[in-house]
């Protein structure tokens, strides 16, 4: 049985799971669904077609399903669908999608979402993440699964950050970041490898050393960046972080991927 505090706004059309615990002064709109066991703390908004799901936990003042902030956008059939277990701190934002790009938000499960952090319409957040106080994705954005966002980064509308990526806090990111890369700057620029992650995860120290040898062939070898990461997928077709990674940059010749500093200064002469 839901429990509703006496100075919430619950409209009718709602659909409340079992167990749900909604706080003071939250409101919850008529076209939302809250899954088993969802806690809104305080001060919480819920509005237009949105989905939360199982066991999340949302802090005061965060504001959830909110029109896609996008000039002259209708919001016809627009929505976000959040997973479960995830944490939304204080404050952060998460609006639908768009009518043009597809309609709809979508966040994965056991995300950690810190205090201001803002994902915008029609970003498509994989599972694991944390994002830091003050990440702000514009339009479109794909963050892959237990991508590691640091505070006050700003990605770039239509940008690609890859699975177990690490941004550095305070960085602007204009361009895609391949999986299991670091980024950080002020125009965001590849410096390594997350290998701390990888450790973390239990991969095999031959496939490290591989995933290290891919990376100094791709980033800084003769000739093109997609020659190059086509060589890479050839050369390690037996080590799935190599094949990630070359898929990845090898998915769209005319994206832009984010480099180390050497190799994007020889490419802007």
């Amino acid at each position: 049985m839901a429990k509703i505090h006496r100075t919430a706004i619950v409209e009718d059309g709602a659909l409340l799971g079992a167990d749900v615990d909604i706080g003071p002064y939250c409101i919850v709109g008529a076209r939302v669904r809250l899954g088993d066991g969802v806690r809104l703390q305080a001060h919480v908004v819920i509005e237009g077609e949105a989905e939360v799901g199982p066991r999340t936990i949302v802090h005061p003042h965060a504001v959830l399903g909110g029109p896609a902030q996008y000039r002259n956008d209708t919001g016809e059939g627009a929505r976000l669908i959040i997973g479960a277990d995830n944490v939304i701190r204080e404050h952060v934002t998460m609006n639908v999608g768009s009518t043009k790009g597809g309609g709809t938000t979508r966040v994965g499960q056991k995300g950690y979402f810190m205090a201001y952090s803002h994902v915008a319409h029609d970003c498509e957040i994989g599972d694991g993440v944390t994002f830091a106080n003050g990440v702000a994705l514009g339009g479109h954005v794909i963050v892959g699964d237990e991508a590691n966002i640091g505070g006050q980064a700003a990605v770039q509308q239509y940008s690609r950050i890859g699975r177990n990526a690490f941004i550095g806090g305070l960085t602007g990111v204009p361009n895609d970041v391949i999986p299991y890369g670091i980024a950080e700057g002020r125009r965001a620029r590849l410096v390594g490898l997350n290998l701390i992650g990888l450790k973390r995860k239990g991969l095999p120290r031959e496939r490290i050393h591989a995933l290290r040898a891919a990376f100094r062939a791709i980033f800084t070898g003769d000739g093109r960046l997609f020659d190059r990461a086509e060589a890479a997928k050839q050369k390690w077709r037996e080590v799935p972080e190599v094949q990630e990674i070359t898929g990845f940059i090898l998915a769209d010749a005319k994206r832009s991927i984010c480099v180390p500093t050497r190799l994007a200064d020889d490419e802007e002469e």
